[in-house]
């Protein structure tokens, strides 16, 4: 049975609730990551969020923790390829992953980053979701795909976030969305709802927040 895909409804008023107060407590670079020993201990809840490079991963990260700066902390010399943890208070941690698709990283690095995150999206038990970042402008390519179907193997149920809609018109947004629906429907690990997201213009980042927050 091949699942259905639809675009993530609107909050309701408890969860759009639930969102604003967990974003809009504390919210901590806790660590950077290179190796699974180093995790912090597994005792919350955690969402990760994966996207090639430039798909505005940072950008985002900073629109829904409402900081400008939060998420330069993993784009600083020495940690361009390791998991950094993110605390939202005492109650979740957000996890940004590498940027892939790198064609200037060398082979021996890309092959560590690869390995790492292979073992960490197989064995963090406390790992509830994983959103992966998809630009509008350009939809599934091939390099998501590898993720994907990494996600697929790992048995993490995955999201599709597209980002920067605010860059393309409505009939370019629809297009994307069904390129994306389509590409979705060969993955058994993906979640049926996509977010559309624009962090400049703040669309999605309610719904965005309340998933998080609402995430068991």
């Amino acid at each position: 049975m091949q699942l259905t895909f639809t675009l993530a409804p609107e909050p309701d008023d408890w969860s759009r609730e639930a969102g604003r107060l967990l974003f809009a407590g504390p919210v901590t670079f806790v660590k950077g990551v290179v190796a699974m020993p180093g995790l912090p201990p597994a005792d919350r809840p955690e969402v990760c969020f994966a996207g090639r490079s430039n798909v505005g991963k940072s950008s985002l990260i900073n629109a829904l923790t409402g900081r400008k700066t939060l998420a330069r902390a993993s784009n600083t010399p020495g940690r361009t390829q390791e998991i950094n943890y993110f605390a939202l208070g005492e109650h979740r941690y957000l996890v940004d992953l590498p940027g892939y698709g790198y064609a200037e990283a060398p082979v021996a690095v890309v092959a560590k980053w690869q390995a790492l995150l292979k073992q960490y999206l197989s064995g963090r038990a406390t790992l509830r979701r994983a959103f992966v970042l998809i630009d509008a402008r350009h939809g599934i390519k091939a390099v998501d795909e590898e993720i994907l179907t990494l996600l697929d193997r790992s048995a993490v149920t995955f999201q599709a976030v597209l980002t920067k809609v605010d860059k393309i018109n409505r009939t370019e947004r629809a297009a994307v969305i069904e390129q994306v629906k389509g590409a979705l429907a060969k993955h058994a690990a993906a979640y049926p709802e996509i977010v559309v997201t624009s962090s400049e213009k703040g669309e999605g980042i309610e719904t965005l927040r309340a998933l998080i927050a609402t995430m068991e």
